[in-house]
């Protein structure tokens, strides 16, 4: 890198939980969109809320635990009092305009005939009529606490709405009573006789008739509060002593950190009503807040009922954006097996716009296929009803070898993960946990076929979860190949998280923790060359965040020789572009739009020279070093001609796509109007995507790589009593459904 003074270098930088919390400013802006419908524009609002309880668990808890610490951010040098300071300032100014932004979105609701009132706004008939209703429906069902020397201050449950009121006893002394509203139990929405658009919220009815709970005292005030807590457990906790346990101890001791979990230190308390300084200090004093922590908030303390409003409008497509489906691949034919398609040529699919039939299909046809030896796959996150999970089974049940990583530390999914690890196990299928502190986060599916006496492999590699449920919403591609190479290094992933290990080495894969971010590395350096000698040179990436310094540096350094460079990252971003001498050649790009960016990308050359990988791993710190990811190389010219044109599509994307300034702001991107996604839904339902030249010889690697011997096929294993293990998965999978919200 050129020399430059330590304050220009860093200008370059931005912290990460910044960046976080501009990111989900854009999601808010969404939700003020004019442009979007009013039923999705409230899908947005409420996406803002859970996206800032989730970053407050996680992100913020991680800041309040390290306090005491004397560490700083690796970019920007702050610690973490000075990250938790600027957090809860730039969260301040969020809030108020998600007020602005809300109440806006209750007017529009109004002129659509749908409205939510408050209790004393109400005729006196109206009030009458829910007075009796939470008599009859709500009072039942309560618990109210009175806080004095034999009842303590009661544990509040995280992002559960409470009623507080200040009582006054017949002597004048002052006590706090408490109602927790019902979560989970009482409907929030609670309608007004004979109108079938307006409601009350069920916590506004119970904090306006606490006189009617509170009989001996006078309630001299009412306030809503919802708090909070850290989700900032390390999971590794319990997979330290991993090799000594078996598995149902492992999964025991997984399930005791999730309780202990939800009982972790609060981090933000929100509240609606006036809240007097006595009742602030007795709940910063109880609950060890301080009162820096403590938010106002001028519309419900809890968006989730804007689901429910949802669906009284589904009657009015005109709210919505229009009905699209996932469609079939014009490239996999429906009458023809999988595995004969993709030996012929790779496939890829392109979600949400192509349906996730194929590749449920090759996993069925692999359970049935008499040559299939093992199926081997990686699981972070799973649909609650997985039909990915059940193919499994089957494959299982018909003696196929069947080896599942199921990753228990997937965050807010352990639970989930731990049901399906059980049920995989009593099918006969051998269930890996993964490594002493790296999350197996990579998307990866072996096939391991004896034909002719011959070992084949059908690889599939992907961008996103196995989960039926996500593919309809994110944008992912998944990339199946009969590549023996790359099936050879597929192999060789499997057999090291097998046994404990990390794949040091790979010549056509990159793998993290050890082969991905030097890799990475060794392609930007090869461009820097390039540059330098005045030849043609480019970069870009597709992300959800980047983070990662050494990238980020090395980013920099490409950008000084020259190298053009494109970015489309749809979260945390800690680089900023457009900087004179230092980022110049780097543009920024995010879209935020009716669905969630997910893939990852990345571009290697001009094109006389490209070379293009998509993968599960973003630039960020915890991908290249802490976890087990996946990259693979797209070979095949139409589909890597299919990504560059996706990825260029989004760069000019007017409608959903924000470019970074040189001061760190996003604004929308000028020019002729374009929705990329929307595109891109266009082009499916047409089926342009239709793949017509016969795949090409894969280029050889630019790097230096070692060759990789393919490890000896499994032995087919002997058939399981199929009716036996039929009968207990039965069992495990009705539990699972019966559980599912």
């Amino acid at each position: 890198m050129k020399d430059q003074s330590a304050p220009a270098v860093a200008q370059c930088y931005v912290n990460r939980e910044l960046s976080w919390l501009q990111f989900n400013k854009r999601v808010l802006e969404e939700a003020e969109d004019p442009a979007n419908p009013l039923c999705e524009r409230l899908n947005f609002a409420s996406i803002f809320q859970s996206n800032l309880d989730e970053f407050y668990m996680v992100r913020v808890g991680m800041l309040m635990d390290t306090l005491h610490l004397t560490a700083t951010d690796d970019k920007t040098g702050l610690t973490s009092a000075q990250q938790t300071a600027a957090v809860l300032e730039r969260t301040r100014e969020l809030l108020c305009q998600r007020d602005r932004v809300c109440k806006a979105l209750m007017s529009e609701l109004g002129e659509q005939g749908v409205e939510i009132c408050r209790f004393h706004s109400l005729s006196d008939k109206q009030q009458s009529f829910l007075e009796k209703y939470f008599t009859s429906n709500v009072l039942p069902l309560l618990s109210p606490q009175i806080i004095g020397r034999k009842q303590p201050f009661p544990f509040l449950r995280n992002k559960a709405i409470y009623a507080v009121a200040i009582l006054k006893t017949k002597s004048g002394s002052e006590r706090m009573g408490i109602v927790p509203c019902g979560e989970g139990v009482l409907r929030r929405l609670v309608p007004l006789s004979g109108d079938g658009g307006r409601f009350v919220l069920v916590e506004d009815l119970i904090a306006s008739l606490l006189p009617k709970i509170f009989t001996h005292y006078k309630v001299e005030g009412t306030v809503l509060i919802r708090l909070v807590r850290s989700a900032d457990i390390h999971m590794d906790e319990a997979s330290s002593e991993m090799s000594d346990m078996l598995a149902e101890e492992y999964r025991k001791s997984m399930e005791k950190l999730i309780r202990r979990r939800k009982r972790l230190q609060p981090v933000k308390l929100e509240y609606q009503g006036k809240l007097s300084d006595t009742v602030r200090d007795s709940l910063c004093a109880c609950l060890g807040l301080s009162k820096k922590h403590l938010f106002s908030s001028d519309v419900p303390l809890d968006l989730s009922f804007l689901g429910a409003v949802r669906d009284i409008l589904r009657d009015k497509p005109q709210l919505f954006y229009p009905r699209r489906v996932p469609q079939n691949s014009p490239n996999v034919d429906p009458l023809r097996p999988m595995t004969e398609q993709i030996r012929k040529r790779d496939l890829m699919l392109t979600y949400p716009y192509e349906s996730v039939r194929p590749l449920l299909r090759l996993l069925q046809e692999a359970g049935q296929d008499p040559e299939v030896v093992s199926i081997k796959m990686t699981l972070y996150r799973v649909a609650h009803n997985s039909k990915i999970v059940e193919a499994l089974v089957d494959a299982a049940e018909n003696g196929k070898e069947i080896v599942v990583l199921v990753e228990l530390r997937a965050r807010f999914d352990e639970e989930n993960n731990i049901g399906w690890s059980r049920v995989l196990e009593q099918a006969g299928c051998r269930v890996i946990y993964g490594l002493d502190g790296l999350k197996v986060h990579s998307k990866l599916l072996l096939i391991t076929r004896m034909h002719h006496d011959q070992v084949e492999y059908i690889t599939q590699v992907g961008t996103g979860n196995y989960n039926e449920d996500t593919v309809r919403l994110y944008t992912d591609y998944a990339l199946m190949t009969a590549s023996p190479e790359i099936g050879a290094e597929a192999a060789q992933v499997f057999n090291c998280l097998s046994m404990g290990e990390v794949v040091e080495d790979s010549r056509h894969l990159m793998v993290a923790p050890a082969c991905l971010r030097p890799k990475v590395l060794a392609f930007i350096d090869r461009e820097i060359e390039q540059a330098r000698l005045g030849r043609p040179a480019y970069l870009g990436f597709k992300l959800n965040g980047l983070t990662d310094k050494l990238i980020i540096d090395k980013l920099i350094q490409a950008s000084q020789a020259g190298v053009k460079i494109d970015l489309v990252i749809r979260g945390i971003c800690c680089l900023v572009g457009g900087l004179p001498g230092l980022t110049e050649h780097i543009a920024v790009h995010s879209i935020v739009g009716r669905y969630l960016e997910h893939a990852r990308i990345y571009i290697f050359g001009p094109e006389e020279r490209r070379q293009v990988y998509i993968s599960s791993a973003d630039f960020m710190t915890r991908n290249t070093t802490r976890r087990v990811e996946v990259a693979v190389p797209v070979r095949d010219p139409q589909l890597r001609a299919h990504l560059e044109e996706m990825f260029a599509c989004q760069l000019r994307d007017t409608a959903k796509g924000r470019v970074q300034q040189p001061d760190g702001a996003y604004v929308r991107q000028s020019g002729e109007p374009f929705n990329a996604q929307e595109h891109f839904c266009d082009q499916a339902y047409a089926g342009d995507w239709t793949l017509e030249q016969p795949q090409a010889e894969p280029p050889q690697p630019a790097l230096k790589p070692k060759p990789v011997k393919a490890p000896p096929a499994a032995p087919k294993t002997a058939k399981k009593p199929a009716a036996a293990i039929r009968k207990t998965r039965r069992g495990l999978l009705g539990k699972l459904i019966k559980k599912d919200p």
